[in-house]
């Protein structure tokens, strides 16, 4: 008799949904955060608006990296 196969981690549409509201709070966050630290560099620095949008520029960056960190996490623990 042949056993049914164990589905491969916990692969619901919630965990979809998770993922995916994960991923746009984690950009957002990000981005606004390196906003505020371009403003915050401009008011100490002097007055570029280079500042700010340098800010926002790393904290898009840094959210990029921080979903592929998340979605490398979240496929690895759906393999096995």
């Amino acid at each position: 008799m042949v056993k049914p196969s164990k589905p491969r981690g916990k692969r619901t549409p919630w965990s979809a949904v998770g993922l995916v509201s994960a991923i746009g709070v984690d950009i957002s966050l990000c981005t606004v955060g390196g906003y505020y630290l371009g403003s915050w560099l401009k008011d100490q620095l002097g007055g570029s608006d280079l500042w700010v949008a340098s800010g926002v520029l790393l904290g898009v960056l840094t959210g990029i990296l921080s979903i592929i960190i998340l979605i490398n996490k979240v496929m690895g623990e759906a393999d096995g």
